[in-house]
């Protein structure tokens, strides 16, 4: 992106404004001398149209990343549609972007996890921790999911070889050496019921 800005004479922190100016002015310019005789004007009727996709690119990623009057980014608003379970506005809003960084592909295992895609929200999470692999909120996402698959499994093994037995009872747990009964029934809820916002830590914010 950076050699974009640098093709209009420009750094990455200009305003719209400026960015626009820029461009109109060399637009004529390079307009204007594309009609020269010779090299000046292939050189020039080049850089015209390297100028355009220059601007398209910019105006596209800043669009993206753009903040509404609320002060959120673009990721913070989809965060919040997934918080109101609006789904396909929020995957809308996914689709919309050209570049997918790991934030993108964290926001998508949360669309595809809501639509019960466990295995593909699994896939996006394991890219957004290739991309991030320093990221703490990724990871605590991806140890939940493997967590409560683990003992979904478990759960379904217990249920298989003792089919009688309580479903919200964590397999090989002895209630009373592991501090009584009440104790394994919340852990095992927790896990059975664990919902997408605790997941994902959409109650505290996505981002």
């Amino acid at each position: 992106m950076k050699e974009y800005y640098e093709l209009l004479g420009l750094t990455e922190d200009a305003t719209d404004e400026e960015i626009e100016t820029r461009y109109k002015l060399l637009r004529e310019q390079y307009k204007e001398e594309r009609w020269l005789d010779g090299e000046a004007g292939n050189n020039a009727a080049k850089a015209l149209t390297k100028l355009d996709a220059a601007y398209k690119e910019i105006m596209s990623s800043r669009k993206e990343t753009s903040k509404n009057s609320s002060g959120a980014d673009a990721y913070a608003e989809i965060s919040e549609l997934l918080k109101q379970d609006k789904i396909a506005e929020a995957q809308a809003r996914l689709d919309d972007f050209n570049e997918r960084p790991a934030e993108w592909h964290y926001l998508q295992a949360v669309v595809f996890y809501k639509k019960n895609w466990t295995n593909e929200s699994k896939k996006q999470l394991e890219i957004a921790m290739e991309m991030d692999p320093n990221n703490i909120k990724y990871r605590a996402a991806y140890g939940k999911m493997n967590a409560k698959n683990d003992f979904e499994q478990q759960s379904a093994y217990q249920r298989s070889q003792n089919p009688y037995s309580n479903p919200n009872t964590r397999p090989y747990d002895d209630g009373e050496q592991m501090g009584g009964n009440a104790c394994s029934e919340c852990i095992s809820c927790c896990y059975t019921y664990m919902c997408v916002n605790c997941l994902f830590n959409l109650c505290c914010g996505c981002r």
